[in-house]
């Protein structure tokens, strides 16, 4: 089999199964329980959550264990809608953004808040410019991924949160759930971050949003008593252990698989281009791991089909999107309708081999060429 479908999930670690199965079978008791094995599970939680910051840099921030990326994004956004609504009513955000954003600001309209976008340029960067004069006295929040999911676009978070940090009464809130273990990024000037376990060879089902203390916001889900006061529920131990050993791995060698994989995009990149009818969408603001692709006249699902009858599997688009609907992302990019109607997305990673590669490119020419028969 050769996945290059990394950016929808990644494969889970044996190492990080492992942390998880021994978690399960030695911490049975429940962390907020007062007895010594409650004691016990609260302690390595701790551990768990110290280790996360200190990876991350984040010691002036309370880490809070979500289901995942979309829930955490759902609680960013209604929170400081609803905690923050009397200074003002006005979003901003891009047209690059995830459905779980996407999703939740359209809910947030209906409620009369206001959505502004803001511009991005030729290569699909933020207009800083246009950023800056979009930011009103009642802009309350600014959401903005740091890597789009389908095209690989890195956005400048450092130059957008010291631009947000000199207006008081608005909070910046990325996305990271594409760049955590890819790229490092400083978290310094950021007031929330969201991120899922399962985009970095970790356990689904678990994730973090990463809040700045001394913002107070309104829990998505009451119940009572967990790890932190804004998200109750019983603490997942496992998952929390299997969370923090699997970005402790991705931190580990950022560097030396950044290079490698970039490595590998550029052999692809190179095969592909020799077609007359195969576009590069993603362009050299974008992270090497994924790369978008259009075939025009070509139905996007009639390539992904082809090839997994050879075992191979790439995405059309991200795997939240809507189906049979325009990318936003490679239109955003390109300003080709066409290409945003028929593009794919290969997303690689460390641990494809040059072997994938060159067999991803050999029966993608094969295809290609019995398509355009």
């Amino acid at each position: 089999m050769v996945y290059l479908d990394y950016s929808a999930t990644t494969p889970v670690l044996d190492s990080v199964l492992n942390s998880y199965i021994e978690a399960s079978k030695i911490y049975i008791g429940n962390a907020n329980s007062i007895h010594k094995l409650g004691g016990y599970s609260r302690s390595i939680i701790d551990e768990a959550t110290e280790q996360i910051k200190n990876i991350l840099n984040i010691h002036d921030y309370d880490v809070i264990y979500t289901s995942g990326a979309t829930e955490s994004n759902n609680t960013i956004i209604k929170s400081v809608c609803y905690t923050y609504k009397n200074r003002g009513k006005r979003i901003l955000t891009t047209n690059l953004e995830h459905s779980s954003i996407i999703e939740v600001l359209e809910f947030m309209k209906k409620q009369g808040f206001i959505i502004d976008i803001v511009k991005t340029d030729e290569n699909g960067i933020i207009d800083l410019d246009d950023l800056k004069n979009k930011i009103y006295d009642d802009t309350i929040l600014v959401s903005v991924c740091s890597v789009n999911s389908e095209t690989g676009l890195l956005q400048p978070i450092e130059e957008i949160s010291k631009i947000v940090k000199n207006y008081n009464k608005c909070f910046f809130h990325v996305d990271m759930t594409q760049s955590i273990g890819k790229v490092k990024i400083n978290f310094s000037n950021i007031d929330f971050v969201s991120l899922s376990a399962h985009k970095f060879y970790g356990v689904k089902g678990i994730g973090c949003l990463i809040k700045k203390k001394k913002i107070v916001i309104e829990p998505l889900i009451h119940g009572g008593k967990s790890t932190t006061k804004y998200r109750s529920g019983t603490p997942p131990l496992p998952l929390i252990i299997a969370l923090s050993k699997a970005l402790r791995l991705a931190y580990e060698d950022v560097d030396k698989n950044y290079n490698y994989i970039l490595n590998l995009n550029e052999i692809i990149k190179e095969k592909l281009s020799k077609y007359d009818n195969v576009f590069i969408n993603s362009n050299n603001k974008c992270i090497p791991h994924i790369l978008n692709i259009s075939i025009l006249n070509t139905k996007p699902e009639t390539v992904v089909h082809a090839l997994e009858q050879y075992d191979i599997y790439i995405s059309t688009k991200s795997a939240c999107s809507s189906v049979n609907k325009e990318s936003q992302a490679v239109y955003e990019l390109t300003k080709d309708r066409k290409k945003a109607m028929s593009s794919l997305r290969i997303s690689i990673s460390h641990l494809t081999t040059f072997e994938d590669i060159n067999y991803f490119l050999k029966t993608f020419d094969y295809i290609i060429k019995n398509l355009t028969k």
